[in-house]
């Protein structure tokens, strides 16, 4: 085939999945790098995102994507410090250079300003669900590859690539606990607490030194994760009775933060009240969720007991490099050995079954991963 075109991921319709296609491979230019990527994250709900029932709008046609691992095949002449053949991980959430409040999210969402829209129609279209990506600059985060990847008699932790795609998972709840100043030795109710994200917030609060009450409904799934810390404490919620949920709350005692990842579906959920009403005087709460809908909250008792609420959408750089050294420290453990599943690799083609399953298998100790450099046939030889 032609060097001068790559395979990748092209959607053209929200009424038909997206396709493998063979088109021309990007060129880095200044302020930008040439990505090879070698995974890059499913999520659970990409189906719906891309057949604009999650109604997350995006121009047609385009390369559609998200957070990857990949290595630098070249970089623009502005370059200093990413170089080729670096490891890195490419952080979708892109920020306008101008203006730091216009973002989008690569390959899945274009934002709500003309600023941001702009910025995906016209300057980075096309994402990592591809061979080759062209990338900001400053989303190629290198990673130390010695230290993740290299062998414990090196100094090494032993983890595979595979390992680090997690960041994604980790990174967004961490910026809301860094939002709350969560120290070592405080206590941090997370409710929902066995979803993608918010079973990962769990690992990462403790990781940080906190000690965790994990809440939800799901008993089995809050129980393995108990299992993980003797730090984790497990709240089995009914969500649907705020004074029954608030006694079992405040059996645990002082709670000094509530991070709050709620699906969308839980707009009449009683779990924010009751968890609201649990903290303690001058409690901090972080709302990261994806509820779209009007929330009732208790309005009288936040005021009298100078409850601090923070939105956060996302996270920032420092919050990105905070969490690559939690990895690097060897304070989150990655892989077996902190109750990782294996991950699951799908071709580029095949892109409908990747999403299927991501949805079958979501949770926090699972991912789903494209690999475009792996043909359908391959991966099936090696699950049969």
């Amino acid at each position: 085939m032609s060097e001068e075109t790559h395979r990748a991921l092209v959607h053209s319709s929200f009424s038909s999945p997206a396709t493998a296609q063979r088109i021309p491979k990007p060129k880095s230019t200044p302020g930008s790098a040439l990505v090879r990527v070698l995974l890059a994250n499913v999520l659970p709900y990409a189906r719906i995102v891309y057949n604009g029932t999650r109604g997350a709008p995006m121009p047609l046609p385009l390369v559609i994507g998200l957070s990857a691992i990949g290595r630098i095949e070249s970089v623009g002449s502005d370059a200093t410090v990413v170089a080729p053949g670096q490891l890195v991980w490419v952080d979708p959430f892109i920020h306008a250079r101008d203006d730091p409040s216009t973002t989008f999210l690569f390959g899945y969402r274009e934002g709500h300003t003309e600023g941001s829209r702009k910025l995906m129609r016209e300057a980075w279209r096309d994402a990592t669900f591809a061979e080759f990506a062209k990338v900001p600059l400053e989303s190629c985060y290198i990673i130390n590859e010695r230290r993740l990847l290299g062998t414990p008699a090196d100094g090494g932790l032993g983890y595979r690539l595979e390992d680090l795609a997690y960041l994604m998972n980790h990174v967004v709840p961490y910026a809301g606990l860094r939002d709350m100043s969560v120290q070592a030795g405080d206590t941090v109710l997370i409710a929902p607490a066995t979803g993608t994200f918010s079973g990962g917030a769990v690992q990462v609060a403790v990781a940080m030194g906190a000690k965790v009450i994990a809440a939800g409904r799901n008993l089995e799934t809050l129980k393995a994760l108990a299992g993980r810390s003797n730090r984790i404490e497990i709240a089995h919620l009914g969500c649907d009775d705020m004074e029954a949920d608030l006694r079992i709350l405040k059996g645990f005692g002082r709670i000094d933060a509530y991070l709050d990842l709620s699906p969308p579906t839980a707009a009449k959920s009683t779990h924010i009240e009751s968890c609201l009403m649990a903290l303690k005087q001058y409690g901090k709460v972080s709302f990261m969720g994806g509820i779209r809908e009007h929330v009732k909250l208790p309005y009288f008792p936040i005021m009298l007991r100078s409850i601090r609420l923070h939105g956060r959408f996302m996270y920032e750089r420092d919050h990105l490099e905070g969490m690559i050294k939690l990895y690097e420290g060897g304070l989150l453990p990655l892989g077996t050995a902190g109750g990782y599943k294996e991950s699951a690799k799908f071709a580029l083609e095949e892109w409908t079954e990747a999403c299927v399953h991501a949805e079958e298998t979501a949770g926090w100790n699972s991912q789903v991963l494209l690999d475009p450099w792996k043909k359908a046939k391959d991966i099936k030889s090696e699950s049969s």
